[in-house]
């Protein structure tokens, strides 16, 4: 039996998933992060982006899309806090390329209302989703 660690994915609406996984690939704010059983204790915000847990019962990455958020890692428990989880069978792509216009346009746009930076926050983030989607697209095909 492969060895496991614990992993807890869970944003201030609900626990999006709990359970073992063999190795789980988080989106860190310098770049991604592997983590494996027994990795040393480790504390990181994490950035937009796919949340990639494979589990021992499972062939297929289980994905999971996180706004951002905070990564613990102990030796035998992994907890993600994230702002906002969707798992990436639920992102939904036509929601998210309205997102990313809707950003391009208000940085376009430099007298619209809209803050330029949470503009720039906003593409980011439905940029970051887009790529889930492609991920999960991919892991299915």
């Amino acid at each position: 039996m492969a060895m496991t660690v614990h992993v807890d994915v869970v944003s201030a609406e609900e626990q999006i998933f709990s359970g073992l996984a063999e190795v789980v690939v988080v989106p860190g704010e310098m770049g991604e992060l592997g983590i494996y059983p027994r990795h040393t204790a480790l504390m990181t915000r994490i950035k937009p982006g796919a949340v990639r847990i494979k589990r021992p019962d499972q062939e297929r990455e289980e994905l999971i899309y996180v706004s951002g958020g905070m990564l613990e890692v102990q030796p035998s428990v992994v907890t993600i806090l994230a702002d906002t989880a969707i798992r990436g069978a639920d992102l939904d792509e036509a929601r998210a390329l309205e997102a990313k216009q809707a950003a391009e346009e208000a940085i376009k746009n430099r007298t619209s209302d809209i803050d330029y930076a949470a503009a720039q926050a906003e593409l980011a983030e439905a940029i970051a989703q887009l790529r889930a989607i492609q991920q999960v697209r991919k892991h299915t095909h």
